[in-house]
């Protein structure tokens, strides 16, 4: 009977990742232009795999240069060699340290930014990591929350200038469809008192959500337009740190769409001419997907979302003090 039982659950599981790939591919939406971005200059986090790699790819044949932005400098350099060599030219990319967990990381990346850099036209905030059993860094903050959140905002922020004065330009937040089922407390934003890895992702991601929501009310008239994307289910390494990782990878790889086809919606908002005056929407498949069930309704909380920029403004005045 048990023996049973599993095996009517395993069916359903395949059957529920075939439905999930006959989705993805029904709704599968390349982004085809011919926008060139010679002159421009990119900023892609996380860029030495998955989505990040196939953005700065793409970014980086449009004549861009191209900044990959990542802890691990070795895979940031054998990225940069994979997309010379797939591109077949010298195209303009190069690698630079940033450890988003680290706001010292993040504050020296800033320094080497506008002292090399005389633009920014697109910043990317692509990495992120789940899966992370609690971690507390040096300057004591959550590892997981400091690298999927705190991390992108103190970046960016520091990045504003030189993308005012390179305006028009975009900032492109990643997030996932599991901010739905995120919950913010900003009276204890890193989950001191109760964490588990994966309520500190969704919890994140829903972070990342309404810090696009907030950015762009502050960004307006700027010429700095910003959006944030769900690229949908992709087969990536994010969830390496899984246990599980093993398992699951096999069956992501076959069922999910791929890294390249998920990096789409995050290069339809860098690029196209639709997302010239975004206003924070959430995207997915290369359409708004605000007010779908798949947002959290907090996103739309403009009181919450500007607590929330206090409240990590107030974490990080707290690390430089």
């Amino acid at each position: 009977m048990e023996l049973c039982i599993i095996s009517v659950a395993c069916c359903l599981f395949v059957v529920i990742l075939a439905a999930v790939k006959l989705y993805e591919l029904s709704i599968k939406r390349p982004f085809v232009s011919n926008v060139k971005l010679d002159g421009k200059t990119v900023i892609v986090t996380g860029a030495n795999t998955g989505l990040g790699f196939w953005t700065a790819l793409d970014l980086a044949s449009r004549g861009a240069r191209v900044i990959l932005a990542c802890r691990n400098l070795q895979k940031a350099e054998d990225a940069r060699k994979k997309i010379l060599k797939e591109l077949q030219s010298n195209c303009d990319v190069i690698v630079r340290h940033l450890d988003l967990s680290s706001m010292k990381s993040v504050r020296q990346f800033v320094r080497e930014t506008f002292e090399q850099e005389s633009r920014l036209d697109i910043l990317i905030n692509n990495a992120a990591v789940s899966g992370i059993p609690k971690t507390i860094t040096e300057e004591g903050l959550e590892y997981s929350y400091a690298t999927n959140y705190i991390g992108p905002f103190h970046l960016t922020n520091l990045l504003l200038d030189l993308l005012k004065n390179s305006a028009p330009s975009r900032i492109v937040n990643l997030t996932s469809v599991m901010n739905t089922f995120g919950h913010l407390n900003c009276d204890d934003l890193q989950a001191k008192g109760h964490y588990d890895p994966f309520s500190a992702y969704k919890n994140t991601k829903l972070m990342n959500v309404l810090f696009t929501k907030e950015l762009a009310r502050r960004l307006e008239g700027t010429g700095v337009t910003t959006s944030c994307v769900h690229p949908g289910l992709a087969a990536t390494d994010i969830f390496r740190s899984l246990r599980i990782a093993n398992i699951v990878g096999p069956l992501i790889s076959l069922f999910f769409k791929t890294a390249k086809d998920g990096a789409q919606t995050t290069i339809y908002c860098a690029l196209s001419e639709e997302m010239q005056d975004a206003k924070g929407e959430y995207m997915s498949d290369s359409q708004v997907y605000d007010k779908t069930v798949w947002i959290n309704k907090d996103a739309y909380d403009e009181g919450l979302c500007k607590k929330l920029w206090e409240t990590t403004e107030a974490i990080l005045e707290s690390i430089e003090s």
